[in-house]
């Protein structure tokens, strides 16, 4: 089951054409006299070039190797259904999308996928080349933060619309947000206001906190937005704040520190390999048995890839769980709908990913053209879309998308009514009471053009 979900390895400069054409099409001819050219739009970034054709092109950059690699897999599977639905004109894609037929606009989607790394650099580079090579009317793609923030700045200089998939830290649409970009996912700040009553409702007050943090503007933070949550709501403090860098396999000397602190909780903000590498390895050093642990970030299918025994009773917040299909219609029609392209039930990062491609088709077909500056402000119009998480909207003032957290708590293998029924669902929390004022995190989102 685990190897299904990861994806295939594939070479560190592998870069895969999943696309079903070129970009571009071919230009119509037309004649120095003809009055259409009196009314041609003033380019902006790839724009008109990138819609000359009968298709318009998108550009993935998402990890396949690395530490976040399985994460990059499962976003890229839910880019591939979206994609095969916006061109089918599927019924899911309609739902969220409703102006939608087939396509965005009458245009075939293609695209291709790059291999980001999960390092900024190499994601700029892929990106660029898909702006400057193909005429990339959107890119899309992250599970770092560090790369996300790159693709920001890349997506403003050349105004290219950019859409993080999974991205945590605040600064995404804090800080460095950015008029071209629009965030999907929960991050740092409503993380920790959603698990933090929950936490501190279970474990009682004045606990003693142990930190694993990696060593960049995700880790960091997520750990001040939950030290800041637990102090106010259950004076707990830190008893250590272990940082490690991105890519660490051998946690031992932090998990010492960890085990040595007195602390009663450890919260465990690494993502991807390495929470499944530092949880196992924290279960060795006997850290568990004597600490609860909290994952404020955490991609589900991890219980899968560190142990069920090991995941029991731990409390996690999550941006989608595929049995909130109970409660929410089109959580319900992705579901089937992926699990019968893929045959098991879908991941995080790849809810994110289809709600990003199917948000960005609604966002054009409402505004009626591919011009960017018209789509972000169909964008910030915040009108309510459907969604497998409910009804949302996008925040116009930093581009954030108001949306629910989920708490879930690991079952017992006992429990597990199916090989993917990992969790219970303790609390799906309303999103924009989470949120904190636009411009508290330093949201200036710059011009349009």
């Amino acid at each position: 089951m685990s190897n299904q979900r990861n994806g295939r390895s594939v070479s560190r400069r592998t870069v895969l054409k999943l696309g079903v054409g070129l970009a571009g099409g071919i230009a119509l001819p037309v004649t120095m006299t003809s009055p259409a050219r009196a009314a041609d739009p003033t380019p902006v970034g790839t724009y008109p070039a990138g819609v000359e054709g009968s298709s318009v092109f998108i550009g993935i950059c998402t990890p396949r190797t690395g530490t976040y690699a399985a994460q990059g897999e499962d976003e890229i599977k839910g880019y591939e259904l979206a994609i095969e639905h916006l061109n089918s004109g599927a019924d899911l894609i309609k739902r969220i999308s409703p102006k939608t037929s087939t396509g965005v606009l009458g245009k075939k989607v293609i695209y291709e996928i790059a291999d980001s790394e999960a390092k900024p650099n190499t994601a700029v580079q892929a990106a660029s080349a898909f702006i400057s090579q193909k005429k990339a009317l959107m890119i899309t793609g992250s599970v770092s933060s560090a790369v996300a923030v790159a693709l920001n700045k890349l997506a403003d200089r050349e105004k290219v619309i950019y859409l993080p998939c999974i991205s945590g830290s605040n600064d995404t649409t804090g800080k460095d947000c950015v008029r071209y970009s629009f965030r999907e996912c929960f991050y740092a700040q409503t993380a920790a206001q959603a698990i933090a009553p929950v936490v501190v409702k279970a474990l009682g007050h004045g606990k003693k906190i142990a930190f694993l943090t990696p060593d960049y503007t995700y880790g960091h933070t997520v750990r001040e937005s939950m030290e800041t949550a637990l102090a106010k709501l259950g004076d707990w403090t830190v008893a250590t704040n272990q940082i490690s860098p991105l890519g660490t396999t051998d946690f031992s000397t932090y998990l010492l520190n960890v085990s040595n602190s007195g602390a009663d909780v450890v919260i465990n903000i690494n993502f991807g390999r390495d929470a499944v590498l530092s949880i196992k390895q924290a279960k060795q050093f006997g850290i568990l048995s004597k600490m609860t642990l909290v994952m404020p970030y955490n991609t589900p299918f991890l219980a899968d890839q560190v142990g069920e025994d090991i995941m029991e009773g731990v409390y996690a917040g999550t941006d989608y769980w595929w049995t909130i299909e109970d409660r929410f219609p089109l959580a319900k029609l992705f579901n089937d709908e992926f699990k019968r392209k893929y045959g098991y039930n879908p991941e995080w990062g790849a809810n994110a990913a289809y709600m990003q491609i199917a948000m960005w088709a609604d966002a054009v077909e409402r505004a009626g053209t591919f011009n960017p500056p018209d789509v972000i402000k169909s964008y910030e119009k915040g009108v309510t879309v459907q969604s497998t998480v409910g009804p949302v909207h996008f925040r116009p003032e930093d581009h954030q998308l108001v949306r629910p957290v989920i708490i879930v708590r690991g079952k017992a293998q006992s429990k597990m009514k199916s090989k993917d029924d990992f969790y219970d669902l303790v609390e799906i929390v309303d999103g924009a009471a989470l949120m904190q004022p636009p411009e508290a995190f330093g949201c200036k989102l710059g011009s349009y053009t």
